[in-house]
């Protein structure tokens, strides 16, 4: 049996590597249509940034690892243009016929990008590549991101840290997606402190800047799909089944180009994040090898630096949660994140439950250290749908140099279990 992939960065690997796994006799072809495939795509701010000193350190494997390691054939500079289901059969566009049984579509997401010599966007390799030479030929002195998500975030502290004035042009008065006035405010008051200036409700047009990076407008990339029959979900995704399959029997999505179960809300999202990606990749291939798993879904955890400063989401926000039919109830709290002889540092939790039934909707983590380890502890209630009550009576560890008596986390469970009742 031919399975063909075509992606071949974080989901469209995944798959690959699952399918082959499962079944040593399929025919594995990964189809990329660029020159460079499994490399981490997450680490792009930080080669700019200068933490990562090659791009080559941000390679996973190579086209040759894949064919000797794993017998999967990976093509790249191999641009899909054509899916011809009834058919079975691909167009390259050099006009190759690239005929399959299964068929996995990882084509990503995209960001509109008008022409211009100084503006740039950091989403994949060659982004990077072409920034970092303006960056070191041009030596810019003033930088205009258009956005204010994680891409505006890392990329703001990337140009801050080599020197650059930085101002964010945001096109609403929130910051992160989040519909989070206390976390927008947070987030913008170590933004201020940092020297990084925020244009709120910014109207349209390019800023005047020596470099501008778009950081706004991502969108999955799903025409190739759509044009061949696929399903696109209320999101404007391709809409898959907990199996990652689309309308087309034997197709299967996966990664930022397909929806994914919300499971606080029940219903579908897109959140385009490479752990995501990675995870539904793989159920793709091993659905597509025959096995029968299923990707239960996300909580939409995520987390982001922001000129050090580290912001922790997963669940949802008290707003977004009454957009969803719930009755939120929300409490914040600052604290330490260890005791303060152990020179602890601040630390701000924030935590949304439903009026009605008690359960535990989504949380927030902002603080220097820990903050990663907080947030899932948050996103593994959310998993679980725990009850506030049971999450504030949570068993966690406790040192002096590691945590306080109180974590955070409890201290804000305790209080959001007091409005509940």
């Amino acid at each position: 049996m031919r399975l063909v992939i075509i992606g071949g960065v974080a989901a469209g690997l995944s798959a690959a590597s699952r399918a082959r796994r499962l079944d040593a006799s399929l025919d594995i072809t990964v189809l990329e249509k660029t020159p460079h495939i499994s490399y981490g795509a997450c680490g792009l701010p930080y080669y700019i940034e200068g933490q990562v000193r090659s791009l080559d350190q941000l390679k996973v494997y190579t086209p040759e690892f894949f064919a000797r390691e794993r017998r999967i054939q990976v093509r790249t500079k191999a641009e899909v243009i054509g899916i011809s289901h009834g058919r079975r059969e691909l167009t390259l566009s050099g006009g190759e016929r690239v005929p399959y049984d299964k068929l996995v579509i990882a084509t990503g997401a995209r960001r509109e990008m008008p022409a211009g010599e100084n503006l740039f966007k950091l989403d994949t390799w060659a982004d990077a590549e072409r920034l970092q030479a303006f960056l070191q030929q041009r030596r810019p002195r003033r930088a205009a991101i258009v956005g204010g998500g994680y891409i505006g975030m890392e990329a703001a502290e990337a140009l801050r840290t080599q020197g650059l004035a930085v101002e964010i042009y945001q096109r609403s008065g929130d910051l992160l997606k989040r519909q989070d006035a206390w976390l927008t405010g947070l987030v913008a008051k170590h933004l201020e402190r940092c020297r990084v200036v925020v244009h709120w409700n910014y109207g349209g047009g390019l800023p005047d800047a020596d470099l501008v990076i778009i950081a706004a407008g991502m969108k999955p990339n799903v025409k190739l799909a759509v044009d061949a029959g696929i399903e696109v979900g209320r999101t404007g995704a391709l809409r898959v089944t907990e199996r990652m399959e689309t309308n087309l029997h034997g197709v299967y999505a996966a990664g930022d180009c397909a929806e994914a179960m919300h499971l606080v809300t029940g219903r579908a999202v897109w959140m385009p994040l490479g752990t995501t990606a990675n995870k539904m990749g793989r159920v793709a291939g091993g659905a597509a090898a025959g096995a029968r798993e299923r990707f239960p879904g996300i909580v939409g955890t995520s987390i982001v630096r922001v000129c050090g400063l580290g912001v922790g989401l997963t669940g949802l926000s008290e707003a977004q949660a009454r957009k969803e039919g719930f009755v939120p109830v929300s409490a914040q709290v600052a604290g330490l994140d260890k005791n303060r002889y152990f020179r602890g540092k601040a630390v701000h939790v924030s935590l949304t439950a439903d009026r009605r039934t008690g359960r535990l909707l989504g949380g927030a983590v902002v603080g220097e250290e820990n903050v990663a380890g907080r947030t899932n502890v948050i996103a593994t209630a959310l998993y679980q749908r725990m009850p506030v009550e049971d999450f504030a009576q949570l068993d966690l560890a406790y040192a002096p140099p590691f945590a306080t008596v109180w974590d955070p986390l409890l201290v804000a469970a305790q209080q959001l279990d007091k409005l509940l009742h």
